[in-house]
């Protein structure tokens, strides 16, 4: 029988864990763990985004602060609250919400975040220290695959895996923390020969390419693993539907275990950011 992952209870199990780091936290530091939000413009998207963010790191007891921009902000404007941000010590997480309006350059941006304070992991330092296997801020998506597949695979030493996609924010730094677990990795994408074939010889299988239901049943080896990072939208019988890059359907019997869309590896994503937020106060406050 399948094993449904369920993201959903895993990432409460996370989140409660946090919820007592931060406990412990405020005892020592007689603070709270404090995590800027910023948003430029309205996109309805990145608002829900941004609502979940602040509405998690509340449960948890971190202290949220919440900028809004207008959508025709200048970069300046964008660049100076974020050095202002940098500054405050009762700030220890700042997260620009991505998308940004086209006008506005992403990666001046996240340069400009104290990699300290980079609790989305995606600073050159942080990346590089991932590269290197060294501590770091770890992009939140990728760690919360791994804590998911650990509960799977207490042991991930020895196993083939594969990560369909190479973008930076998920693909490269999954690679990168399946290595450090002993895995032995491998990187498709869309100039990739012959995905299917590789991806069936796989234990573990990361989707995270960004096309529905791309992933078929001859894609994936009975007995796999599979987790599911693609959220799209859908129209099917006249309704809108989410679905993943992975035919549930499809895979489903012939895995042993996968992660659903949606309630797989969405709300890991969230509790991972705020188990980053926390590390990143500790490492702050030990070094004042």
């Amino acid at each position: 029988m399948t094993v449904l992952i369920n993201g959903k209870l895993i990432s409460q199990q996370v989140v409660d864990k946090t919820a007592e780091e931060v406990v412990t936290f405020v005892e020592r530091f007689g603070i709270a763990p404090g995590l800027a939000v910023v948003l430029v413009g309205e996109d309805p998207a990145s608002q829900v985004y941004v609502r979940n963010k602040v509405k998690r790191a509340e449960e948890v007891g971190i202290r949220s602060l919440e900028y809004k921009l207008p959508a025709d902000s200048s970069q300046e404007t964008l660049n100076d609250l974020i050095q202002t941000l940098n500054a405050d010590p009762s700030v220890h997480g700042i997260l620009v919400q991505l998308p940004l309006p086209k006008h506005l350059n992403e990666e001046e941006v996240l340069l400009a975040i104290d990699p300290a304070k980079d609790v989305d992991g995606f600073h050159p330092l942080n990346v590089g220290a991932l590269a290197c296997g060294e501590a770091s801020l770890v992009p939140c998506t990728p760690m919360g695959c791994m804590i998911m597949l650990e509960h799977v695979h207490p042991d991930l030493s020895g196993k083939q895996a594969v990560v369909i996609g190479r973008s930076n924010i998920v693909g490269k730094p999954m690679a990168a923390l399946l290595l450090q677990a002993n895995c032995t990795v491998t990187i498709v994408h869309s100039r990739t020969k012959d995905i299917e074939s590789i991806c069936s010889q796989a234990d573990i299988v990361v989707a995270a390419i960004g096309r529905p239901e791309m992933v078929k049943a001859s894609w994936i080896k009975p007995g796999a693993t599979v987790i599911d990072v693609g959220i799209n939208a859908i129209e099917r019988d006249g309704k809108r539907k989410l679905v993943g890059d992975v035919d549930f359907a499809d895979v489903e019997p012939v895995a042993s275990a996968i992660t659903p869309v949606p309630g797989g590896v969405g709300p890991m994503t969230i509790a991972c950011l705020m188990k980053n937020t926390v590390q990143a106060a500790l490492n702050q406050e030990l070094k004042r």
